[in-house]
């Protein structure tokens, strides 16, 4: 059953409650955050903060609008990240998540440049770095239960559900909102659709969301991308083995360290 979530903007109060309920279920360490006039907290998505709540300021007809934005993993239909990966550690799961097999995971970044949503994140922090990134709660789900940003928000603005039922909801809300929707559901075409899903009461363009995302799948153009790789056969046979040889070394990399650490 292909699960997904409805993000509604126009419940979205910029609590940050989801970004804090992220970190605690993922166990993602705490980064610096910024109390400037802006207000970001945190400035953006990294390896460790998977979901951020981006507030997009403005002046409309003489008054100032606010919008909060939830970012983070749309998990894609048909995800670029899968498609790029020449490891094969990134695959879209039954119950809609996009995962990564981190055991799988080179760091060779092909996912972060196909996705149209510079979603995967590098972690350049790490001796054997991997490319991490919102895995829409999976075990959660696998669980029975909801994405911890969901189950946390206050306000109902993250809805968690199967996706088709979700996309017949938003549709509603839309055509009974009274002109208060912006007649549009984010995610239902974008990159040849998403489970992540947004409506909203302003403008998208007043949001942070991707508008000029294709409605065609982006693997359909990754691929051709893909097979324009070095002068191929030889050279990419001599990349993909120094990137095994570099991924075999992480398990010992690793060891060592903790070894050296625990004396």
């Amino acid at each position: 059953m292909a699960y997904g979530m409805l993000i509604d903007l126009s419940k979205c109060m910029g609590c940050r409650g989801c970004q804090v309920a992220c970190k605690q279920w993922n166990d993602l360490p705490g980064e610096q955050t910024s109390l400037g006039s802006d207000f970001t907290n945190p400035q953006k998505r990294s390896a460790y903060t998977w979901t951020t709540i981006e507030w997009f300021t403005t002046e409309v007809d003489g008054r100032t609008v606010s919008t909060f934005t939830k970012t983070g993993c749309l998990h894609c239909l048909e995800p670029a990240c899968e498609s790029v990966c020449i490891a094969g550690a990134i695959h879209k799961q039954e119950n809609g998540a996009v995962t990564i097999d981190h055991d799988k995971c080179i760091g060779c970044r092909y996912c972060q440049l196909g996705c149209p949503f510079g979603v995967p994140k590098y972690e350049y922090d790490r001796v054997v770095p991997r490319m991490r990134k919102c895995n829409l709660c999976y075990s959660r789900i696998e669980a029975g239960l909801e994405p911890a940003c969901a189950a946390t928000c206050p306000n109902d603005a993250i809805l968690f559900g199967e996706r088709d039922e979700l996309l017949k909801l938003a549709k509603q809300r839309i055509a009974n909102g009274g002109g208060k929707y912006v007649d549009h559901v984010y995610g239902e075409h974008e990159a040849g659709g998403t489970s992540v899903m947004y409506i909203s009461h302003v403008p998208l363009d007043l949001t942070t969301l991707n508008t000029d995302v294709t409605t065609d799948p982006v693997p359909s153009f990754t691929w051709k991308a893909m097979r324009q790789l070095p002068a191929l056969v030889g050279g990419a046979a001599v990349l993909s083995l120094g990137l095994l040889a570099y991924s075999n070394r992480r398990a010992r990399l690793e060891a060592e360290q903790k070894g050296g650490g625990a004396e």
